[in-house]
């Protein structure tokens, strides 16, 4: 965990992760400082758009409309802004990585087949997360990748189907969208229980030592789980107040958990650990390679 919340630190080239895990007051100015300015948005800068607060907003079906409170199209401007910076700023960090692992060696060249061969190997390391399989409790594994897939599909929902996903309709039970929230929620919760009995505990080595990032990110991801299922609830109940408040709650947990913990902080591993392991295995190859050729040249030189 030590050298994961080096190497991060490290890639970062705004010096904003090491700011973060060397000091808690840093990280947590940051995020009240990012739900500080979701809430005013929500609270003056949406209402100066005449969108407000309205417990008369009930659909024919008895649903919330809460598309009348944070239309969809605002939100997934919001949404794309959003994950636009997040990638930037994780992708130019997965480059400098490349600079250092693979660039900056110039002994070892890659020629463009291998980085094709080997791609499986990012998308199999970030799909199955197969290194924790071989952990002797199968159950991490399994926790952990309940986890991933339950966030990693609420955020393609969010933001790339945002329109089908946040719906003034009230589906039935088993209807994908509401099958696809119930899944990402019940993998989130697994994931999150697992996490916080392991370090209350502390039975588990992994376990024993917690750094603030760790609990941070636990803390606001379990907040973000709960009000979101907090405003399912209550949409489809048909509690428009109760709805609204804890949708700002959700977003004023779940941006800054977004803007600081993916690209600066604990769940930047999502990205950088499938492609550590796709840049070592394609250095790997590349060096076998290249023996290969000089021992057949050496043979030749010999004959």
């Amino acid at each position: 965990m030590t050298l994961r919340r080096y190497l991060t630190a490290n890639y970062d080239w705004t010096g904003l992760s090491k700011r973060f895990y060397t000091s808690k007051i840093w990280e947590i100015a940051y995020i009240l400082f990012f739900a500080a300015l979701v809430i005013v948005s929500f609270v003056v800068v949406l209402p100066s758009f005449g969108i407000s607060f309205s417990a008369e907003n009930i659909g024919k079906d008895g649903g919330v409309l809460i598309n009348s409170f944070a239309p969809w199209r605002y939100v997934e401007i919001f949404d794309w802004t959003m994950a636009a910076i997040v990638a930037t700023l994780l992708i130019s960090n997965i480059l400098r990585m490349y600079y250092y692992i693979i660039w900056k060696n110039k002994d070892i060249k890659v020629s463009f087949a291998t980085y094709i061969r080997e791609f499986w190997v990012l998308l199999f390391n970030f799909a199955a997360q197969p290194k924790f399989s071989k952990c002797n409790d199968r159950r991490y594994w399994l926790a952990h990748w309940l986890l991933m897939s339950g966030y990693t599909i609420m955020f393609i929902v969010i933001v790339v189907y945002l329109e089908w996903f946040q719906t003034d309709i009230v589906h039935k039970f088993w209807h994908p969208q509401r099958l696809l929230g119930y899944y990402a929620t019940l993998g989130l919760l697994f994931g999150l229980f697992f996490a916080l009995i392991g370090r209350l505990r502390k039975k588990d080595i992994k376990f024993q030592f917690s750094h603030v990032s760790d609990w941070l990110f636990l803390v606001m991801l379990t907040l973000t789980v709960i009000s979101g299922i907090l405003i399912h609830i209550f949409r489809i109940n048909g509690y428009a107040l109760a709805t609204y408040i804890f949708y700002i709650v959700h977003m004023a947990v779940l941006v800054p958990m977004i803007l600081i913990e993916v690209p600066f902080s604990k769940w930047s591993h999502l990205a950088y650990r499938p492609f550590a392991i796709y840049f070592y295995r394609i250095k790997e190859k590349a060096f076998q390679l290249q023996q290969h050729k000089e021992h057949k040249l050496s043979l030749t030189e010999a004959k």
